[in-house]
């Protein structure tokens, strides 16, 4: 005879069933699937967080099975486990979850997808070229956080330059600084195709990524240096409430 609460509170085939109806509650966000499902993958977190021999999973007060993630995007999910569909939208949102839950067959099909495709390789390669990028991200952030003291916005200048000869025309504009010349964050050079646009284009996106607003323009000439336009420096405009 098999006695309620035996088994040291592992979920057994006998009590969940292959087939049984399971409610989840993923970040607040209410689900309704299968047992078969969830165990679809046998190497996903999901399988292994039912699998027979696993502790229970803990619930929430109306005893549904609490997963403590973000649930917006676990309908996509779902939707793949029950019937190999990929998403259309918020693709790089899914592909996030699917490696969370360890979904090796949609974390493969969804990296050749063009919207993963494109960021892991082609654009990943390409700054992979451009010396420092991350750390000269990092210093940029904590540039434009120090001049953000009681005020509403606060901007910096970015030097891009892309061949060995840019690096010397930049070099000569930043030797004519004078004394209250700013903090300028240096990127390049590189010997991808991908153009100067396409690295600010790159850069803004990695700032926003981190949840700051900021946009840039041109670098307009004014006290301090010595020229009236360039191809290299841009301002960049924090803003912060």
């Amino acid at each position: 005879m098999n006695r309620k609460g035996s088994g040291g509170g592992c979920l057994k085939d006998a009590s969940l069933q292959q087939s049984q109806i399971v409610a989840l509650n993923v970040g607040g966000e209410v689900f309704t699937t299968t047992l078969s499902t969830l165990r679809k993958h046998p190497r996903s977190k999901l399988a292994e967080m039912f699998a027979p021999d696993q502790p229970k999973p803990r619930t929430d007060s109306e005893g549904r099975y609490f997963i403590d993630r973000p649930g917006t995007h676990f309908k996509y999910i779902l939707e793949y486990l029950r019937s190999d569909q990929l998403p259309t939208q918020c693709v790089r949102e899914v592909y996030k979850e699917a490696l969370f839950y360890d979904i090796e067959p949609l974390v493969k099909e969804l990296e050749d997808s063009p919207q993963i495709f494109g960021e892991r390789v082609a654009r990943k390669q390409f700054l992979a070229q451009v010396p420092h990028y991350t750390e000269n991200i990092e210093l940029m952030i904590r540039i434009a956080r120090a001049e953000a003291m009681a005020s509403r916005q606060s901007s910096m200048v970015v030097c891009v330059v892309k061949t060995e000869e840019d690096v010397a025309r930049c070099q000569d504009v930043l030797n004519s600084l004078d004394t209250d010349k700013k903090s300028v964050v240096k990127f390049g050079p590189w010997k991808a195709s991908p153009s100067i646009s396409d690295l600010l284009d790159c850069i803004k996106m990695d700032v926003e990524a981190g949840g700051y607003r900021v946009s840039f323009q041109a670098y307009a000439s004014e006290k301090g240096f010595r020229f009236k336009s360039n191809d290299y420096f841009y301002r960049f405009l924090f803003t912060w409430w």
